[in-house]
């Protein structure tokens, strides 16, 4: 059995299905905090259980059986991060588990500008000492995170943001799909993966210019400073520290911690990745 975590987010749900398109359901578990939210997959046959990475031996429950169990990493910041990543990797050992995937990101590094990535890599440094079996899914950044970024650029014809640098920015749905096709294939990369990212690496004023040709009007890109661009954040509501964590993505950008690009998704993939412009297009019709 392959047990997913976070089936119910917008990565594990992607992979589920992704799954449930390789292997009959009954070889698929999730482990979900509300199982509710998942009577869909338990009416495909699905094992549905309760998991929650703040109650370990709920998560031990949840990965009882499974050959396989891949952990998407917390929904929590700093330490209580990798606590709780720690705790589910611990619970995928007692299980049993002959192969724990973590999903990682490239720009993994104990010393990023982009305290996520510090996270990311304590958790690799974790998993590498436990003895099992692993496999470090090196994600490029999310073209979804594009949303937020472009703020209200359709409105003003402005993407307005702090100074930034290229990023290899790469679909939840190419992401999932060579997941799926890691855990049910024969074959294994042991460790972190080469990065899994999209062919090309773009910043903000490319974004403005696919944008400009996308709805056939005017969009520029505007760079504000760091902190004229926190205090607007703090004004909207947004916790100082959120919004410290925030501008450290774009001093990460800066540093080009985000600018690889590598072919390795691509080969998993068997065809060429979804490019940054077609999110783009579909940003600027919903």
């Amino acid at each position: 059995m392959i047990v997913i975590t976070g089936a119910t987010g917008k990565l594990g749900t992607q992979i589920v299905q992704q799954l449930l398109e390789r292997i009959p359901a009954e070889q698929v578990g999730v482990s979900v905090r509300n199982p509710d939210n998942a009577t869909d997959l338990a009416a495909r046959g699905v094992r549905v259980r309760r998991g929650d990475f703040t109650e370990p031996a709920s998560l031990v429950a949840a990965f009882e059986g499974a050959a396989k169990v891949l952990i998407v990493s917390a929904n929590a910041q700093g330490a209580d991060a990798i606590t709780q990543n720690k705790a589910a990797i611990d619970a995928a050992r007692n299980a049993g588990a002959q192969r724990v995937f973590y999903t990682s990101h490239q720009g993994a590094n104990p010393d990023s500008y982009f305290k996520p990535m510090t996270v990311h890599a304590a958790t690799e440094k974790y998993l590498s000492e436990t003895g099992t079996p692993y496999t470090a899914l090196r994600h490029g950044f999310y073209a979804s995170t594009m949303q937020f970024l472009l703020g209200h650029a359709f409105q003003t014809g402005e993407i307005s943001a702090p100074a930034d640098g290229p990023v290899s920015w790469t679909t939840h749905a190419d992401l999932a799909e060579a997941a799926a096709n890691l855990l049910t294939g024969h074959d294994h990369i042991e460790g972190p993966t080469a990065p899994l990212t999209a062919s090309s690496a773009y910043d903000l004023a490319d974004t403005a210019t696919m944008l400009t040709e996308i709805t056939g009007r005017s969009i520029k890109r505007v760079i504000v400073d760091d902190e004229t661009w926190t205090s607007g954040m703090l004004n909207r509501g947004i916790p100082e520290q959120q919004a410290t964590l925030l501008l450290g993505m774009f001093h990460a950008m800066r540093r080009h911690e985000f600018i690889v690009t590598d072919p390795t998704l691509e080969r998993l993939l068997g065809r060429k990745t979804t490019p940054l412009y077609t999110t783009l297009e579909t940003l600027a019709t919903t």
